[in-house]
């Protein structure tokens, strides 16, 4: 059941990357803390509203000393938009006083490190290793990654976590990055959470949800 599962995927992979060879992560960054913000910012939030927002919060906050020293009232205003704004803007405030007094002003380079971060789960972490570093400890599950992993039957599970193990467990490793911006790129473009378009899908004939949502 397993070697099956593995092909099932590999099939998905290999589609997928003919569909689009240029997948990648399409938040706008300038530096590995920009990087972080970015994604700390997009959790339950689209990319190109978090675009949107960093574009003059990248302008006001030039450094992570500016983060780490900032008026949060001031940063809680300047990321309202993409919601959760005070839980965030806790986070990147003390994401940036602990990179600076702890790993030197340098975004650490290691799952076991970075997961010390306020506001860094596996999701954030895989996807700031990954870009920043080319270090693949994982595969980066955000919500269009859950979404699909499901409906394509890679995964049975509801947990970011489960999921991820699930997906590690049958896809080589050298895709485990590439994965999640295909799962990304196909979730926007197809396999839409309300009505995906399954009849014009390029996996519909090996997907085991196709016409059936």
């Amino acid at each position: 059941m397993k070697t099956q599962t593995k092909r099932h995927a590999q099939e998905i992979i290999g589609r997928l990357k003919d569909e689009y060879p240029g997948a990648h992560i399409v938040l706008n960054y300038s530096n590995d803390f920009e990087l972080l913000v970015a994604v700390i910012l997009s959790a339950q939030c689209t990319d190109k509203k978090v675009n949107e927002v960093t574009a003059s919060l990248f302008n006001k906050y030039r450094h992570i000393a500016d983060y780490a020293g900032a008026d949060l009232g001031a940063l809680e205003a300047d990321i309202r938009p993409t919601g959760f704004f005070r839980n965030k803007a806790k986070s990147i405030k003390g994401a940036a006083a602990m990179v600076l007094e702890g790993f030197g002003g340098k975004i650490p380079s290691t799952m076991d490190e970075i997961l010390r971060l306020p506001g860094v789960a596996r999701k954030t972490a895989n996807v700031v290793l990954g870009n920043a570093y080319g270090v693949v400890e994982g595969i980066a599950v955000d919500t269009h990654v859950k979404r699909l992993s499901q409906r394509l039957g890679l995964s049975a599970s509801s947990n970011p976590d489960k999921i991820e193990r699930d997906l590690m467990d049958i896809v080589p490793k050298d895709d485990w990055f590439k994965l999640t911006y295909l799962l990304i790129e196909h979730g926007r473009a197809v396999c839409i959470a309300n009505k995906p378009k399954c009849d014009s899908c390029l996996l519909n004939d090996i997907c085991p949800s196709a016409f059936k949502v």
